[in-house]
């Protein structure tokens, strides 16, 4: 399957401190139930993928970001899709689940809380802790 042919998701990985903000999928989800993942979406058409992370963080939380300038934290790429994260340090509002037809909880956690969850995919843990020991 071609790029061009993937899914394009962009996602935010919120950090504040030494926490960082994850939402857990509804269990009726058809992809992904019952798991830990960050808060995006899906690129719209000739949507630029950094626009398309500004409009997922405000419907799926409620925030609003500045658009990233510069390039996604990490890169994931799977069969059906291309994933771009981005490292989020700051916004405006307060993080609420706003989309709870999606996730039916968000939670902020600390590196040692991370072991213990279940997330859509398996690099995440490693990616979540070095984020917030600070890597960049």
């Amino acid at each position: 399957m071609s790029n061009s042919q993937r899914a394009q998701i962009v996602t935010g990985l919120l950090r504040d401190g030494d926490r960082l903000l994850l939402a857990h999928r509804s269990p009726g989800r058809l992809r992904y139930p019952n798991l830990w993942d960050l808060p995006g979406g899906h690129v719209e058409p000739g949507e630029p993928p950094a626009a398309a992370l500004v409009r997922e963080l405000r419907e799926e939380l409620g925030i609003d970001i500045a658009q990233p300038a510069g390039p996604p934290l990490a890169e994931l790429h799977g069969e059906t899709f291309h994933m771009r994260i981005w490292l989020i340090d700051s916004w405006a509002g307060t993080p609420v689940n706003a989309a709870p037809e999606e996730h039916d909880a968000i939670a902020w956690f600390t590196g040692d809380e991370l072991a213990a969850l279940r997330f859509v995919h398996e690099d995440s843990l490693a990616l979540f802790t070095s984020a917030l020991a600070g890597d960049r």
